[in-house]
């Protein structure tokens, strides 16, 4: 691993450290029970998948392309991916946390980057594992971490998107007609 993967690595690692610290969603009038464990459980994932997706680079060779140039496309695509994760952040302002959670006076945000993306936070997450695989230069690599961390960011849509509606009712169904989760117009 180069230098410039280990600056890379760490400051998106501690980004994430530092939003789950920061942004937990901590007030008594926040309704809080529905997140079922998700956030432990897409730790576990990424960290064991990260782990392996790692042994797998060192220890087998199925180049996406030989030379260096792939790393760079990887550790680009992390930065963008923290980009579009820290801007969605800010769009929601006060009503992003990392534990699903309905704020008080809580509202469907629909503008900016809402207006497309119903989850472009966990878009920008995605982008971001995405650019770790690519990073690794190893097919192998790419495929264990990105599948099951895309697998359990679905399983928090679905927990999240429930909340959502037993809360907004048909308000919420109509925003999810006009968006895509995380793919714009694809997915």
């Amino acid at each position: 691993m180069n230098w410039l993967s280990s600056v890379i690595y760490l400051v998106w690692f501690l980004s994430e450290i530092l939003l789950h610290r920061i942004l937990r969603g901590g007030d008594a009038a926040d309704k809080k029970k529905q997140d079922r464990g998700s956030l432990a459980f897409i730790w576990i994932v990424i960290i064991v998948f990260i782990n392996i997706a790692e042994i797998l680079a060192y220890r087998t060779h199925h180049p996406i392309k030989e030379g260096i140039l792939m790393n760079h496309i990887g550790l680009s695509v992390i930065l963008l991916g923290m980009i579009l994760r820290f801007v969605s952040i800010a769009q929601l302002g006060r009503l992003f946390t990392v534990v699903v959670t309905i704020r008080k006076d809580h509202k469907i945000k629909q503008d900016g980057i809402y207006s497309i993306l119903r989850h472009p936070s966990y878009a920008g997450s995605l982008l971001s594992f995405l650019g770790f695989g690519l990073s690794t230069n190893n097919w192998l690599s790419l495929v264990t971490v990105f599948i099951p961390v895309f697998a359990v960011f679905i399983y928090r849509m679905n927990i999240e998107e429930k909340m959502l509606t037993a809360q907004f009712g048909e308000e919420y169904k109509d925003y999810m007609k006009h968006t895509s989760r995380v793919i714009p117009w694809i997915y």
